[in-house]
């Protein structure tokens, strides 16, 4: 059936609207290539049989995707509060920047002396994130936060190999708070990762760190707030410990949109830290990409950057500088991604110093407000935090035997996307909750009075939040299923496929 379904009726895929012979478009050979496609195409490249495509004529091709679309929620149609994934609405200005022709169309191969915009840009960037971090140098060639995790890592076993420590500071710590990224990270990178216990206000206890540290220690991996939210106020002390028996800090940026232009990782004592450039800095990231992890570092990590780096000429001119004998080496294709960079550069020349500072605020004031209205309903296990609040759903679970995901779901029914549930996992049945500085007053209400609901469903109806959504497109799925039984491929026949 073409078109939108009618009720009741389940959308068609784009194969069961194919009907043989239609087309979209009809392709012409130009006169400038005659004969059959194989002398176009080399025969090793060619198919023995015709692609399985889609016959569906070109408005038919429109209508599906646009009604697919708005069966998706995103940013643009509501309140999106993933906690610690800053999943905040995107200014559109970014979006014209990055498809500017001179910036969308450069090709990767491109000589320098053809792509000094690009290279400007990159290097500006740099400059201006240095300054928001306190750090003394930058790479922008980490794809993601995972691999800028990975890079500064790799920087610290570097600095501790020039220094002939490298075979025995194999320990790297982690807070029991931690992003899952970080104890893999360090595993990834040969170290043996080790989780030191929080306190009971859920910052790293202190007590515990002292009695861990020692020689071989290569270093703390630390967010900064921490993944509840909270402000690690220790900060200092907990540097001079680590540096005491020579280890080095690491700051996970994952958290950096509540501080942004009133604190910098570089004050607090850290010697790396990784930004996501599509959390903190301004690029749609849903749904698992694109993105962008640079990492800046103190002087002492400069030479184990990544090649090649971005850098100024005396006569003015940028270039990209390989020789760096002490290098980690090349993290990615090419430079980085490209157009997050220019997402990124636009939203924080738009916003300049006073308006990163304003935009931390806002996020710490949103989070403030969207507490308060909440912390009647849903446990606060460690209080409010700064951009972010980790709530519990334990004491509604016990009434109701509602549970954290029962809620996360439900909430997919008043047209919210759900929190981050069930991390971090020190907090039972934990919903982290992020509404960023973008969201209004009036959408945090909503968004309020929509959580205000649940509670009250759970207890006087829970069959109804138990067995939700009742109103999205696909009704509740099984999680636990589509992990251990993946089944990514549609066949025509509509039969199952391994």
């Amino acid at each position: 059936m073409a078109g939108f379904p009618l009720k009741g009726e389940t959308t068609p895929t784009i194969f069961e609207k194919s009907v043989a012979g239609r087309r979209g478009t009809r392709m012409t050979r130009s006169d400038a290539s005659p004969g059959p496609l194989s002398d176009l195409i080399p025969t090793r490249h060619l198919r023995g049989e015709p692609a399985r495509l889609p016959e569906v004529p070109e408005n038919e091709v429109v209508r599906h995707y646009t009604e697919l679309s708005l069966k998706n929620h995103h940013v643009d149609r509501a309140l999106y509060p993933l906690g610690s994934c800053t999943m905040k609405y995107n200014p559109k200005v970014n979006e014209a920047t990055c498809r500017l022709p001179g910036f969308a169309g450069l090709h990767p191969f491109t000589p320098q002396a053809s792509a000094q915009g690009a290279l400007k840009l990159m290097f500006e960037l740099a400059e201006m994130l240095k300054e928001v971090a306190g750090m003394d140098e930058v790479t922008l060639q980490p794809a993601a936060g995972a691999q800028g995790e990975m890079t500064g890592v790799l920087l610290m076993r570097a600095y501790h190999d020039a220094h002939g420590e490298g075979s025995t500071r194999r320990r790297i710590l982690f807070p029991e708070s931690a992003h899952g990224t970080n104890p893999a990270t360090a595993a990834m990178a040969g170290f043996d990762a080790e989780e030191i216990p929080s306190d009971e206000t859920g910052r790293v206890d202190l007590e515990a760190l002292r009695e861990n540290l020692d020689e071989a220690v290569a270093g703390l991996m630390l967010t900064n707030p921490n993944t509840l939210g909270v402000f690690e106020s220790d900060i200092a002390e907990i540097s001079r410990l680590v540096h005491e028996v020579g280890g080095l800090m690491y700051m996970d940026g994952a958290n950096l949109n509540a501080l942004m232009g009133v604190t910098r990782p570089g004050d607090m004592g850290y010697d790396v830290v990784h930004f996501n450039l599509h959390k903190t800095f301004s690029t749609p990231h849903g749904g698992g990409g694109p993105g962008a992890g640079p990492v800046a570092v103190k002087k002492h990590l400069a030479p184990y950057l990544p090649v090649p780096k971005v850098f100024r000429r005396e006569d003015g001119s940028y270039g990209l500088d390989w020789d760096r004998p002490e290098s980690v080496g090349k993290l990615h294709g090419f430079y980085g991604n490209f157009g997050v960079m220019v997402r990124a550069y636009t939203y924080m020349r738009m916003l300049g110093a006073t308006g990163i500072r304003e935009t931390a605020e806002a996020a710490v004031l949103n989070n403030a407000y969207l507490t308060a209205l909440l912390k009647e309903d849903f446990d606060l296990p460690y209080g409010r935090g700064m951009h972010e609040s980790v709530f519990s759903g334990s004491s509604l679970k016990k009434r109701t035997d509602i549970k954290t995901m029962d809620v996360a779901k439900r909430l997919l029914d008043y047209g919210f996307h759900a929190p981050t549930v069930y991390f971090p996992l020190n907090v039972p049945e934990a919903l982290m909750t992020e509404p960023t500085e973008t969201e209004t007053k009036q959408e945090l209400e909503r968004y309020a009075a929509a959580m205000k609901a649940i509670a009250r469903e759970a207890e006087t109806d829970p069959e109804l939040v138990a067995t939700a959504p009742h109103t999205t497109p696909v009704r509740r799925l099984d999680e636990g299923r589509a992990a251990r039984q993946l089944d990514l491929k549609w066949s025509f026949s509509g039969d199952a496929e391994d």
